[in-house]
């Protein structure tokens, strides 16, 4: 018996025409709704070439709108990855130490800000910049996003890399121990390198959340990031408020996928690396790594 026919079951000949009933239904509403859509836009006059033809012919859209939003988005994303993403490691091993004294604190820092939702951590990282550190008023809403990005992102990538090593067979850790490896070699050796493929996805799919909520600090802060960009690029070419959003949609996708495309290729990278690896492991290397200092 296959492992298909045990995880999935061959729809019979009533199975296949419900299937294919639902699958026309659904079709049919999905364009229903679309035509709606295009129908209400066109009576708006939001589908007029006027309203769209800037961002074809009239390049200041791009170089004084929506590239220098952009390269604030990348900027405030790429600060709170480059700062959660150890954070969070760091906390989550932290959460699995022995000692209660490092797990206490770690977990109670952990399931604080993973509680506090991240527009609030902006606000109130927004005030504190203000009421006590010297930092401009130009470049504060650059501070306050990526302090309530890492904040909130770093205890959520906790999580999950706490999930991620706990998801290990037990036997991973015990044969490492086994063979006189500290407890800190077997997190850094066994541990973790195991664990990189497993967590990558949701990884992933937390760096896609930091930069579609760099647009938080456009919205209530005045950070000048992507979306921010709609409404003076908006009032330059005549209300043109609907083609505005779809351009900033489009960047914001295209983006989102170039990330989990490149993580997805990192994993198939890994996963292939693993498969590929046939060497043993000597008695010397062993000793090597059993023994620190040597």
């Amino acid at each position: 018996m296959s492992s298909r026919s045990v995880l999935f079951d061959v729809p019979g000949p009533r199975a296949k025409r419900r299937n294919v009933l639902l699958t026309v239904v659904f079709l049919v509403a999905v364009a229903v709704v679309m035509w709606w859509v295009a129908q209400s836009l066109a009576e708006k006059n939001q589908l007029e070439w006027v309203k769209w033809r800037p961002f074809y012919t009239d390049s200041r859209a791009w170089s004084t709108y929506l590239l220098p939003g952009l390269q604030n988005t990348l900027i405030a994303a790429s600060l709170s990855m480059v700062i959660a993403l150890p954070l969070g490691a760091l906390c989550g091993i932290a959460r699995l130490s022995e000692h209660w004294w490092v797990r206490g604190p770690a977990g109670t820092v952990v399931e604080f800000f993973r509680a506090i939702p991240v527009l609030i951590l902006m606000l109130f990282a927004n005030a504190a910049y203000s009421e006590f550190t010297d930092v401009s008023p130009d470049s504060r809403p650059l501070y306050a996003v990526v302090t309530g990005l890492v904040l909130y992102n770093a205890s959520v990538l906790a999580e999950i890399v706490r999930a991620g090593i706990l998801s290990l067979p037990r036997g991973q850790s015990d044969a490492a121990k086994a063979i006189g490896m500290r407890k800190n070699q077997v997190m850094r050796h066994v541990l973790l390198p195991q664990s990189v493929t497993a967590m990558l996805p949701a990884i992933v799919s937390q760096l896609v959340v930091i930069v579609k909520d760099t647009a938080l600090g456009g919205a209530l802060l005045g950070f000048s990031e992507l979306l921010a960009s709609v409404r003076p690029m908006s009032a330059n070419y005549g209300a043109n408020t609907i083609a505005s959003f779809t351009v900033v949609a489009v960047v914001f996708v295209v983006l989102n996928f170039a990330l989990t495309s490149f993580a997805s290729w990192l994993e198939g990278r890994l996963r292939r690396g693993k498969r590929s690896t046939g060497a043993v492991v000597g008695a010397e290397a062993v000793d090597q790594l059993a023994t620190p200092g040597e």
